[in-house]
C-alpha cells in the first residue's frame, strides 16, 4: 500500500533527522577515546586462559571450573573492547574552569537539546 504525500513528507523528515543525529553519535563517540592495544593483548589473554578453563570444566565434571573458565572469557572480551580512560595523545586533556563543578550527563544531554533546539 503506498504511503500519502503526508506520511512521504513525514518519513523524509524522520530521515534527515536521524542521518543528522547518527551523524553527531558517531563524531562524539570517537572524539577523546580509542581502544587501548595493552588491553585487547590482556582481553586475549584472558580469553584464552577462560576457554582453557572451559574445557577443563566439561573434561572433568566440575562445573564450577567451567563456569569460572567461562567468567574468564567474558572478563576478556569486555577488557578488550574497553577503550582508554585518557585522552588521545596529542590531545588536551579536558579541564573545568576553577569553582564551577563538572555538569552532569543529563545536564550536558539538556544543553545540547536546547542548542539543536536553537538552530532551527
Amino acid at each position: 500500500m503506498p504511503l500519502s504525500e503526508q506520511e512521504q513528507r513525514l518519513l523524509d523528515e524522520m530521515e534527515r533527522h536521524l542521518m543528522h543525529n547518527d551523524a553527531d553519535v558517531v563524531h562524539t563517540s570517537r572524539e577523546g577515546r580509542s581502544l587501548s592495544y595493552r588491553n585487547i593483548v590482556y582481553g586475549t589473554v584472558l580469553v584464552l586462559i577462560g576457554l582453557g578453563g572451559l574445557i577443563a570444566g566439561v573434561a572433568v565434571p566440575l562445573v564450577v571450573v567451567g563456569v569460572i573458565g567461562f567468567v574468564l572469557m567474558l572478563g576478556g572480551v569486555v577488557l578488550a573492547v574497553t577503550p582508554m580512560r585518557g585522552p588521545l595523545k596529542g590531545g588536551a586533556p579536558r579541564s573545568t574552569p576553577a569553582g564551577k563543578p563538572a555538569a552532569s550527563f543529563m545536564d550536558r544531554m539538556n544543553d545540547r537539546w536546547d542548542r539543536r533546539q536553537q538552530d532551527r
